[in-house]
């Protein structure tokens, strides 16, 4: 949708290419666009991510795209990218992590399966000035004007996904807001990030400064025994830690409903399994 709306007869736009939900973002605009790829993390197999000054913009672009937390190989943008280009980010997994300045951007649109609520919800935020110029021949439902103008009713909502966003929403407010939960995560992900910094048993590839609050992935010295690692976690209640395949090792999601004692479990289990196997 957001070639579709942010185009306005522009056929060219820049996107970061820095992950896998970048990647499908690009796939995506290429559908509709020429797409210039302004900077390129494959390269490093996303665990480095350019310099701003380094990007080559193409300034006839209509609109400069980019993905500030990659999940698969937890990494995340430290900075915000300044253009005169409207600005579109995928928040699906930062969003409600922290604070943002929203009016930096022309859009921001994330997914509510991380920190907002289950799936089946999609929030989109869009600065007035670029609604009401969509492409032709799309189908309605493409166009942010008939979600603004129906108050996101034009067809049926998913009902149960926007009750419990408001149930995560009142919970947000009683925490102390976002300023608080930064200091929350931010805190999480640095006990994580210490444990692994601070052992030869374990490690993360990804430059320091682009560690993600969200996503940790980290590596066994010794993948022989990612197996065991995974069936001892789960004994004691740490699941869903396998790595993506495309990385390997392991991965822990901390967003926003994850507490710190949660962390400080699995520091727990991961300084006794280094014990016994290290």
């Amino acid at each position: 949708m957001v070639p579709i709306n942010l185009l306005r007869g522009r056929t060219a736009a820049n996107y970061a290419h820095t992950g896998h939900w970048s990647k499908k973002a690009i796939a995506e605009a290429q559908r509709y666009c020429d797409v210039n790829i302004c900077t390129d993390s494959s390269d490093n197999k996303y665990t480095d991510i350019a310099d701003f000054k380094d990007w080559h913009i193409n300034e006839k672009g209509a609109f400069l795209h980019y993905t500030p937390n990659e999940t698969i190989a937890g990494l995340e943008f430290d900075y915000i990218p300044e253009t005169e280009q409207p600005l579109v980010a995928d928040m699906s997994s930062t969003i409600l992590s922290r604070e943002i300045d929203v009016s930096k951007y022309g859009v921001i649109y994330a997914g509510a399966q991380k920190n907002i609520g289950i799936a089946g919800l999609t929030i989109v935020i869009v600065r007035e000035d670029l609604v009401g110029n969509v492409a032709a021949h799309q189908p309605i439902l493409f166009d942010y004007a008939t979600q603004i103008n129906n108050d996101s009713m034009y067809n049926t909502p998913s009902t149960y996904p926007w009750y419990v966003a408001g149930r995560v929403f009142e919970w947000l407010k009683e925490q102390g807001g976002l300023s608080v939960m930064a200091k929350i995560n931010e805190h999480k992900a640095k006990t994580l990030y210490a444990a692994i910094d601070g052992s030869d048993f374990y490690s993360n590839p990804v430059v320091e400064r682009y560690r993600s609050w969200m996503n940790v992935p980290f590596l066994l010295a010794n993948e022989d025994l990612n197996g065991l690692f995974l069936e001892q976690a789960a004994e004691r209640d740490l699941i869903t830690l396998k790595g993506h395949r495309s990385v390997g090792g392991m991965r822990a999601s901390i967003y926003n409903a994850m507490p710190q004692k949660g962390i400080d479990t699995l520091v727990g289990f991961m300084q006794d399994f280094e014990k016994e196997n290290g």
